[in-house]
């Protein structure tokens, strides 16, 4: 039988290679690629794709009582106090982007990407 310390060792080898292609166990907040389809009209008579950046990640959160000061102050129905960050994009960018139309015809089209994330005030809507 194997000893403590080397079933130890072997559940953290396989607990890192498990992990290398899941970018969500990856701390924090940072850019993250994704392929974007970008059509000039609903019947799409212009398209390409690009690789954008999106925000993706976890930023830190938590929960306590309440102090009496704010108590008094909410009549007593705020008797926990949260805070939270969201990870956003702090910084865009613009890129631009080929499109194909019908019969060879090429427009060229910018769109946003991010630049740059951090871990900041969430609110539902920035953009």
């Amino acid at each position: 039988m194997a000893s403590p310390q080397t079933l130890v060792l072997y559940l953290l080898v396989l607990a890192v290679t498990e992990a290398w292609g899941q970018e969500a166990v990856i701390p924090g907040c940072h850019l993250h690629p994704f392929n974007v389809t970008v059509r000039s009209d609903r019947q799409g008579t212009c398209q390409g794709s690009h690789v954008a950046q999106a925000c993706v990640g976890h930023c830190e959160s938590s929960a306590f009582p309440s102090r009496y000061s704010v108590l008094v102050a909410s009549g007593y129905r705020h008797n926990i106090t949260s805070v939270s960050q969201c990870c956003t994009i702090s910084g865009l960018k613009k890129v631009k982007v080929q499109l194909q139309c019908v019969g060879s015809r090429r427009e060229e089209l910018e769109i946003f990407t991010a630049r740059a994330c951090q871990c900041d005030m969430c609110r539902l809507s920035r953009y």
